[in-house]
């Protein structure tokens, strides 16, 4: 069985929506990220699919595909990685290796996680997310904590209820961003 795996950048404040711009703190100039961007090679090596939302998703295939100079190795993982997309409205998803999920979300996502292959990480997604913790679909939680508190947005954890969540792994980056590692059960 595989592990679904949620990856977020997150505020300390809990807030995962970025329409702010607090996201691009780790991206200033000068900042070295040579430390962050090898744990994100190691989790994409482990992963066996991407789950996105419709939106997420989009954003994803207007960005990605089109970065020439990717040194983080983003671009070439997403145009490889089999993609799963969940939408009642997306017809064509015009990005290479996607399939579009139509549902029900639990019966289709509890599928893919019995499937073989590497682990299936969900991100940004908002929507998606919040229906995989209510749904108890989640096993690990990868959170990217930002040094900026921004007091209002959309947050991870907004009425779900979560179970106990155990700590596996704390690791600092140069940028002042934290992964915190979380399992459930």
């Amino acid at each position: 069985m595989r592990d679904l795996i949620v990856t977020e950048n997150i505020t300390l404040d809990g807030v995962i929506d970025a329409a702010k711009g607090w996201f691009a703190v780790a991206n200033e100039p000068g900042v070295d990220q040579s430390d962050m961007t090898a744990v994100l090679r190691e989790h994409m090596a482990a992963n066996g699919a991407v789950l996105f939302g419709r939106v997420t998703f989009e954003e994803m295939r207007g960005y990605w595909p089109r970065q020439a100079d990717d040194a983080s190795g983003v671009t070439a993982h997403l145009n490889t990685v089999e993609k799963y997309v969940v939408s009642r409205t997306l017809r064509d998803p015009g990005w290479e290796r996607t399939t579009v999920l139509r549902g029900p979300l639990e019966e289709e996502v509890r599928a893919l996680k019995a499937a073989p292959g590497g682990d299936i990480v969900a991100t940004g997604s908002m929507t998606l997310v919040r229906g995989l913790v209510a749904a108890g679909l989640v096993d690990e939680y990868r959170l990217f904590v930002h040094p900026v508190v921004v007091g209002r947005g959309a947050r991870l954890f907004e009425e779900a209820e979560i179970p106990r969540l155990r700590l596996v792994e704390t690791r600092p980056f140069r940028s002042g961003v934290v992964l915190l590692r979380y399992r459930t059960g």
